[in-house]
């Protein structure tokens, strides 16, 4: 009975040791010899594990000759790695909240921050704000990606946001969305007002004329127990986080 456990238990591990050498798609190598350029730090690094590059990107059907519009980059995490893998064949624009990234990096120089009339204002609550009512100066676009933004957001503010993205996408272009999970249909309080409910997601993006295509389950944190606050040190960088595709009908 050992021998036949052993045996079983050597299968599994052989198995699971085949999967993580299994080869990288060309988009895949293109990421992580992204993932591992010196433009980005020790520190950005070290969350590679946790918020999955290769996995998100791939997931949510990136192509290295596409145009692209990242919204809110906020400190540039995504940007160093989507401004290199586009720079050859495709374009990288980013929209709203991007003046702290750095775009001096040669392999960045493609990178372009569109001119965009958002004004953004703080809401009754701590931390989320509204939007001004706006439109993205490109169209055509083949993919807009926003990651962890729109929980910052009043409804408001998230319905004035996938309008503007609606109206930039080409037919068929994809919207990617990964934030931070509050647990379904819980009434708003001081610890989850930076959550949102992903169904509630789904809906709203659907209201402003989207298909849903998918979900992933890559940022699923069993330990996330949705209950506190995201940037509290027992939950921080380890947040339960839905990531959602949805494309514009053709």
């Amino acid at each position: 009975m050992r021998i036949a456990l052993f045996v079983v238990t050597l299968g599994l591990m052989t198995s699971a040791a085949a999967q993580q050498r299994a080869p990288l798609s060309p988009l895949g190598e293109k990421i992580q010899a992204a993932m591992q350029s010196d433009i980005r730090s020790a520190a950005e690094k070290q969350r590679d594990r946790n918020r999955k590059p290769i996995q998100t990107l791939e997931f949510l059907g990136l192509q290295d000759d596409m145009i692209v519009v990242e919204f809110f980059p906020g400190g540039g995490w995504y940007t160093r790695i989507l401004g290199p893998v586009l720079r050859d064949k495709g374009q990288l624009y980013l929209a709203v909240g991007a003046s702290r990234v750095d775009l001096s990096p040669e392999s960045l120089n493609k990178v372009e921050v569109l001119d965009v009339d958002a004004q953004l204002t703080p809401s009754e609550v701590g931390g989320i704000f509204n939007i001004s009512d706006f439109s993205l100066p490109v169209t055509d676009v083949d993919m807009l990606l926003t990651f962890r933004n729109l929980h910052n957001l009043t409804a408001e503010a998230r319905a004035r946001v996938n309008k503007a993205v609606y109206e930039a996408l080409a037919p068929g272009g994809i919207y990617g969305v990964v934030d931070h999970t509050r647990r379904h249909m819980e009434k708003q309080n001081s610890e989850n007002r930076r959550r949102v409910d992903p169904v509630l997601m789904i809906k709203e993006i659907q209201a402003a004329g989207f298909e849903f295509v998918d979900f992933s389950d890559l940022h699923f944190r069993a330990d996330d127990e949705l209950r506190y606050e995201v940037g509290r040190r027992t939950v921080t960088g380890n947040t339960d986080r839905f990531t959602l595709k949805f494309v514009k009908p053709e």
